[in-house]
């Protein structure tokens, strides 16, 4: 049996697959230990069963937003010990005369200067000072330690000094990370502090994950998702936990496109709303990847699906500001204690107000295993529009139109703000609140269509199911254009791949599944950003137009700089595949019909067809209004749409503008 394992601020996702049957299973999260849900799900599907299992984890997440990562310690060059305070000159917000930086997770006092230097061409300019070195670790076991992040200048050329101090730290029974192993690149800031990031989550993740494995049947293979969309093993997961940071948004977004791609749709916005957030991502025909990004103020340069994370889900907070303006989120009442419509909590949230305007069915929450107390809705709802001098309907539905203006914003990121326009693309709604918003801001878009895969709350889960096995290489070499040539640069990769074949084999990837893919960050001569371009003999005129589609421009006479090679190992094991079903005539079967309650559009009680998703065929069309329920989430079809069933089983909704 095959299992993904996707654990979200409110709901912990299971998809199975077990010969040529799928299944999936929802259990509330347990924010304070999520094992917990994780170890309870696995008992409940596959109890004395062998286990194949792909998780998701946000253990990495919540150590960095939260500031409960490791103890760790830094340790670099004699001089150097402030480099991740300084940082870079650039300010996120230019005119806040108030702007502070965020805390730094390394004390000034945990952070240790070593006399020895490495030259940029690997050369050995001063030795590594052996005795300062081993006074350190003394220091470290007396602060009680628990990590340490090792980076040292130009350790990417020649990591000697950093494998030296390994050495020398080993007998203390810390968790250590080495730059040259996590991010062989030059720019030592950004170096650094993707170094001192996996330093302080890796013994977070040692535990939680060693905790798994430990009550996991001993034949059971645990794998983890990474944040570049492919996964690996917990043993690599457990060091190297910064490339887990983003795992369960990246799994939705590997899920989208294999199924947009099954589906014929290359050109997708994949929209994930879950109970605590929004993750949005474009794709052009492929997942597109970012090599930098800020979680919680700290650069992080491994590669990683380009997401756009917003504070609204379903599980969103309204409130009033001290103007009385409305707001929604990003305070989240995650699943303890959860909406009001849960029984425990004591706030409004999003799923409050799609509840009081009729738009999700009680009796069929959850396939009907939750109870959702609808009546102790209209009290709340009716205190709090008294204060703003809203009804109650007016109420929930501005807190609808004011968490689809927050995701709606997010998607023009990724979109307009990029060159693109969302009209060209699809709308791939997913997340357990996804399908009661995609509607309403396809609309907001002026997206034509909306795709909502089978048992869409769980798309992530079965994103990882898809996933293939990925290793990121990269290295800095520096080099102008006229100093080099294919040949070279071919010969140039031959170490990188050799150490990806090998990394792939250890994860038990054969060989006749291991794909290898070159690339080339490169620049213009005295620019100070890269553009990464596949490598093969036209690389440079590669560079050249990718160039002109980003900037606008190309300048063939400027001499152009190759800045790093990259190398993506990627292992693609079987996946499992859903099958085609017949199209049947376009009128719903009676079955699929639940009855009919009146639903509020625009502020008008709109009477609204209520249907079983599960029980409708291929080439089924619904005319809205219609509400449709299963398992792990409901779909809203407003007046303005309609939708059909394709051939795998997805709704594909077309927007009346």
């Amino acid at each position: 049996m095959i299992i993904g394992v996707d654990t979200g601020g409110t709901f912990t996702d299971f998809v199975y697959k077990e010969g040529d049957t799928w299944g999936v299973y929802k259990v509330l999260s347990t924010p304070a230990n999520p094992a917990e849900a994780v170890l309870n799900g696995l008992d409940h599907l596959a109890h004395g069963k062998r286990k194949q299992i792909i998780h998701g984890s946000t253990v990495a997440t919540n150590a960095i937003l939260e500031r409960n990562g490791a103890k760790t310690a830094l340790i670099t060059n004699e001089g150097f010990e402030d480099i991740i305070e300084i940082g870079r000159q650039n300010r996120t917000l230019l005119y806040d005369l108030c702007f502070e930086k965020e805390p730094q997770i390394i004390p000034s006092d945990l952070r240790f200067g070593i006399p020895g230097r490495i030259l940029q061409t690997g050369e050995e300019l001063i030795p590594l000072n052996i005795q300062k070195a081993e006074e350190v670790g003394r220091r470290l076991k007396n602060r009680d330690v628990e990590s340490v992040a090792v980076c040292l200048l130009f350790s990417y050329v020649n990591p000697c000094h950093e494998q030296k101090l390994m050495e020398l730290l080993a007998p203390l029974g810390l968790q250590i990370s080495l730059s040259h192993e996590i991010l062989a690149e030059f720019r030592e800031f950004e170096r650094t502090s993707t170094t001192v990031i996996n330093a302080y989550v890796s013994p977070k993740m040692q535990q939680y994950v060693g905790h798994l494995i430990k009550e996991l049947d001993r034949k059971d293979l645990l794998g983890i998702m990474q944040s570049n969309g492919g996964s690996i093993s917990a043993e690599t997961a457990m060091k190297e936990s910064v490339r887990t940071i983003l795992s369960g948004p990246a799994g939705g977004a590997v899920g989208a496109y294999e199924i947009g791609k099954m589906a014929g749709y290359s050109k997708l916005i994949s929209f994930d709303m879950g109970g605590t957030s929004t993750d949005v991502s474009l794709i052009n025909r492929n997942l597109s990847l970012a090599f930098e990004t800020t979680i919680s103020g700290y650069p992080v340069k491994v590669p990683m699906i380009d997401i756009h994370t917003v504070g609204a889900g379903g599980g969103s907070i309204a409130t009033l500001d001290e103007g009385g303006a409305l707001k929604v989120g990003p305070e989240s009442a995650g699943a303890d204690p959860g909406p009001i419509c849960y029984g425990q909590g004591h706030r409004i949230t999003v799923t409050d107000a799609n509840l009081y305007l009729g738009r999700l069915i009680p009796e069929h929450f959850l396939g009907g295993g939750m109870t959702l107390m609808e009546k102790k809705l209209p009290l709340y709802f009716e205190n709090m529009g008294q204060k703003i001098g809203l009804s109650p309907q007016e109420l929930a539905q501005g807190i609808l139109d004011v968490a689809n203006t927050a995701m709606e914003k997010a998607i023009r990121v990724i979109s307009v703000e990029r060159g693109y326009d969302p009209r060209e693309f699809t709308l791939f709604s997913f997340g357990g609140a996804g399908g009661m918003h995609a509607a309403f801001l396809a609309r907001l878009l002026n997206i034509p269509k909306v795709l909502l895969p089978p048992n869409p709350g769980i798309l992530s889960a079965v994103g990882m199911l898809m996933a293939d096995v990925i290793k990121d290489y990269s290295l800095t070499i520096m080099k102008k254009q006229e100093n080099v040539t294919f040949k070279l640069l071919s010969e140039g990769f031959e170490e990188i791949e050799y150490k990806g074949q090998e990394d792939l084999r250890a994860e038990g990837i054969p060989d006749s599944e291991i794909m290898l893919e070159r690339y080339l960050d490169m620049r213009y001569d005295g620019q100070s950003y890269e553009i990464m371009a596949p490598f093969d003999e036209d690389y440079v005129e590669r560079f050249h137009a990718l160039h002109e589609k980003t900037y606008g421009y190309r300048n063939p006479d400027k001499a152009v700089e190759i800045v790093n090679i990259r190398l993506r190992a990627r292992g693609r094991p079987e996946k499992p595949r859903f099958q085609k079903k017949e199209t049947m005539v376009k009128e719903p079967p009676l079955k699929a019909f639940l009855g009919n309650k009146p639903v509020v559009f625009d502020q008008r009680r709109v009477r609204t067809k209520i249907m079983a998703r599960h029980k409708l065929k291929s080439g089924n069309r619904i005319h809205g209004p219609g509400i449709l329920v299963e398992y792990s989430s409901t779909i809203v079809i407003p007046p303005f749409a309609s939708a059909f069933v394709d051939e795998y089983g997805n709704i594909i909704m077309e927007i009346t503008p």
